[in-house]
């Protein structure tokens, strides 16, 4: 069974035989199908199926030449709100079959971005039509996790939080000039990184590490679309999957000036989340690309 389908309500689908009557049902019942030609012969499909608002489950395979569905795999998805970046995009497929990931180098993290691609039709049909590179996308990230803690805010008043936001967007041209090959720039990032490290090995010998840290976005184990996070609330809802009954928390969270959607199952959550508390969990990060009409 795929690891993250208890993101989304499905924590008690045990067995194979269960998963493929689910890929079945999904098949002959979607609410959203897309289909493109991937080869002279083979159509590629994408079978989505919701199962609480804005999350559910995707099924893709081809049609051969004689109109007959092959399903090659499966994936949990949750689908995001608002744009998380208008940073450009590029995507590659993934080795093992026709699913792909997407790379965004967005200058807010400090690491390249990946995801698993959700939209993978109208790539593939881009790239079939030689329309590749698209210019003026936009980025939806969304995250599933199966694992996570609500922590309490560090207090700060609105002068804190004016400063550090003027902070944040200094330090992003100082980036942005550094990439370009600013010498001064690249001179005064190492400078206060220097400075910060000193600040904070003086601090941590008597406080606490998530007093001093805010937020942190960092990739996590071996898998590349995987990240621990520690973000701020920003909104929350829950929701009920309509086949099993498990509630999932939907959360909207600010990460290194970063947001995007997260949902997990309420089982795996441990503390209460709310507006303004923080998340605190690893999760697996997915992405929609909005292509310009």
């Amino acid at each position: 069974m795929h690891k993250y389908m208890r993101a989304i309500g499905f924590s008690e689908l045990g067995d194979r035989r269960k998963e493929q009557q689910l890929v079945t049902d999904i098949i002959v019942n979607a609410s959203h199908r897309a289909y493109t030609s991937n080869g002279e012969e083979t159509i590629l499909a994408e079978f989505c199926e919701d199962f609480a608002k804005d999350m559910g489950i995707a099924v893709c395979g081809e049609f051969d030449a004689e109109d007959k569905f092959t399903y090659d795999y499966f994936y949990p998805y949750l689908r995001g709100t608002g744009v998380s970046s208008y940073e450009d995009v590029s995507v590659e497929r993934h080795a093992d079959k026709e699913s792909y990931a997407g790379v965004c180098d967005d200058i807010k993290v400090g690491v390249s971005l990946i995801f698993y691609l959700q939209n993978i039709v109208p790539y593939v049909k881009a790239q079939h039509m030689d329309l590749l590179p698209v210019r003026g996308t936009t980025l939806t990230l969304s995250g599933l996790s199966i694992s996570g803690n609500i922590i309490l805010p560090i207090d700060k008043d609105e002068g804190e939080k004016q400063r550090i936001q003027k902070a944040s967007l200094s330090r992003n041209k100082l980036i942005a000039a550094a990439r370009k090959g600013d010498e001064e720039a690249i001179e005064s990032l190492t400078l206060e990184d220097m400075d910060l490290y000193t600040s904070i090995s003086r601090k941590i010998l008597t406080e606490d590490v998530f007093t001093l840290v805010d937020t942190y976005f960092m990739p996590y184990g071996v898998e590349c679309d995987q990240y621990s996070v520690l973000g701020e609330i920003l909104d929350i809802s829950l929701r009920t999957n309509r086949i099993t009954g498990e509630e999932i928390y939907v959360m909207r969270i600010n990460c290194n000036d970063l947001e995007f959607d997260i949902c997990i199952n309420k089982k795996d959550l441990y503390g209460e989340p709310q507006i303004g508390r923080r998340f605190k969990g690893v999760i697996w990060m997915q992405g929609y690309i909005n292509y310009p009409l």
